[in-house]
């Protein structure tokens, strides 16, 4: 028979026996069933708890059949375990001794200020994104009339979206990077307030200059612009990116609550720009709103964030992991160490979490995460904006103001918090799955769909396949759905799949992957625009 199980605590040391009574031997505690090790720690013998009878029933199946997590258990296709062995996990997972039961989450008080947090780092982004009009207002001249414009005024104008997006997207990646560096250097509590303050005090500065005349100085505005969109993109990137991290030493419900969050931003600032659309007041009142809006949602965050470690159940998950001695094959661990806190083996003494093994462990959920940002980003909003409604030339408010903004806009976002909402009960496929990757690449069929609409304007490819203003609205609704569903899976599982020292550094890669997903997807929307 091959070798036992390597078993270890799931999320936090053991709580010390009593020394006496029925609990004092280390045998009456049943420790969690934690992530399986990777094939570097394979063949290692760690001081384990769980009783001999379970371990003896349990060492039929390969370590490899089995994926474990804090909440989840992952089984292979290749697995054979029986239905005895099966209940024994779960009881093993869910239902620990009383000395090591985990506290509840009450009244989703964690949930919640996850969910908020989601929120709170994209909606700044979101809505210094969604003030076009606003922008295009400050930085026209409106002393000047149009026919005096200077050419320099014009590239500004003409361009500013591309200006923006170069502002958003190399910072980002800058400080994913910078991210992944000062995980063991910096800790994790310092980089989330320290970013959500600098968010904070940009969108102070936006809201003071709104009603401050820029006219005389728009080239020095644009470039406050320019410099806040980069200072902010990145604070926004290192706030995502920890928090996701930090989650994945919680349930990977809290996880999903995060990411459900941020679909929730993109919903709110939809719904913002259509209720600024339809209202049509002042472009620098709607702007005021926008920013004030963002202000008070920035604090709230502030403060959740702060109250989060006074929750018992967030206190729980949030205590630092402690190493763990790894014994070699050579080396026998002690007959009984009912104290030792069992968790995932110290990878490296080095400041910098090791990246080759989050790599070779997170490959194939990588390149989920990628292909389906590179799917989403190369059509929307490039070439989804740009479908009109075949009856444009009715005149009707809906074909002309409202069917992009609805449509495109308000719909994706829906869907795409639907379906990142859809991971909270269902969770399928697993992370070790392939049919994951291949739903990633049937993603590629929408392309073509929603070119073949009404886009326009249409230089080399005339023919419009799809004659008819409901198919946009159901290619769009797939786009956000399938991408808020199969987007959030990847990245709550990549966390749980390597030890617990390294869930926090496997999240800024995740989010890595995303932002990569992005920006090649965003570069080759403009190909793809030009072929049409």
């Amino acid at each position: 028979m091959g070798p036992s199980p390597v078993w270890a605590q799931a999320t936090q040391p053991l709580a010390p026996a009593p020394s006496t009574g029925p609990g004092a031997s280390g045998k009456n505690h049943l420790p969690f069933v934690m992530h399986s090790y990777s094939s570097e720690f394979k063949g290692t013998k760690v001081c384990s708890e769980v009783p001999e009878d379970i371990q003896n029933k349990l060492a039929v199946s390969s370590e490899d059949d089995f994926h474990y997590s804090s909440n989840s258990t992952y089984r292979t296709a290749s697995s054979s375990l029986r239905a005895d062995q099966e209940a024994l996990l779960e009881k093993l997972l869910d239902h620990p001794s009383p000395g090591l039961q985990r506290p509840k989450d009450r009244f989703s008080g964690t949930y919640i200020i996850f969910f908020s947090l989601g929120i709170g780092g994209l909606l700044p982004w979101n809505f210094f994104v969604t003030a076009k009009e606003y922008w295009i207002f400050k930085l026209h001249n409106c002393s000047i009339p149009a026919t005096r414009e200077k050419p320099e005024d014009s590239d500004i104008l003409n361009y500013f979206e591309s200006y923006l997006a170069v502002a958003s997207t190399v910072p980002s990646v800058l400080c994913l990077m910078a991210n992944f560096l000062l995980v063991n250097r910096v800790p994790i509590h310092v980089r989330v307030l320290a970013s959500l303050v600098v968010m904070l005090a940009i969108f102070v500065v936006m809201t003071v200059l709104v009603k401050v005349d820029t006219s005389s100085w728009t080239h020095g505005f644009f470039a406050v612009i320019i410099i806040c969109m980069v200072i902010l993109s990145g604070a926004s990137t290192i706030f995502n990116s920890s928090v996701l991290g930090m989650t994945g030493s919680f349930p990977m419900r809290n996880s999903q609550a995060l990411i459900s969050g941020g679909g929730m931003g993109g919903t709110i600032s939809a719904v913002a720009s259509l209720v600024d659309l339809a209202a049509s007041s002042d472009v620098t009142d709607s702007a005021l709103a926008f920013f004030l809006t963002a202000d008070v949602f920035l604090s709230l965050c502030i403060g959740l964030y702060l109250l989060l470690p006074r929750l018992e159940y967030a206190r729980y998950y949030m205590k630092p992991v402690w190493p763990a001695h790894v014994f070699s094959d050579e080396e026998q661990p002690p007959q009984d160490c009912p104290n030792a806190p069992l968790v995932a083996p110290r990878s490296s003494d080095s400041p910098t979490p090791p990246l080759r093994p989050i790599l070779k462990k997170t490959a194939s959920l990588g390149f989920c995460v990628i292909y389906l940002f590179f799917i989403t980003s190369l059509v929307f909003p490039a070439i989804s904006a740009n479908i009109e409604s075949l009856n444009k030339g009715s005149g009707s408010l809906w074909t002309t103001k409202f069917f992009v903004p609805l449509t495109t806009f308000l719909l994706y976002n829906f869907a795409d918090l639907c379906g990142r909402q859809i991971t909270a009960w269902i969770q399928v496929p697993g992370p070790r799955s392939q049919v994951l990757p291949g739903l990633a690449l049937l993603r590629t069929c929408l392309v073509p769909l929603l070119v073949l609409c009404n886009y326009q304007p249409r230089v080399h490819l005339q023919t419009v396949v799809f004659q008819s203003d409901i198919y946009p609205v159901v290619f769009t609704s797939l786009l956000g759905l399938s991408n808020g569903y199969l987007s959030t899976l990847p990245l709550i599982y990549g966390p749980k799949i390597v030890p617990r020292e390294l869930a926090e550094a496997t999240g800024v890669v995740m989010s890595f992957y995303l932002y990569l997903g992005l920006v090649l997807g965003s570069a080759f929307s403009t190909l793809l625009v030009h072929l049409i």
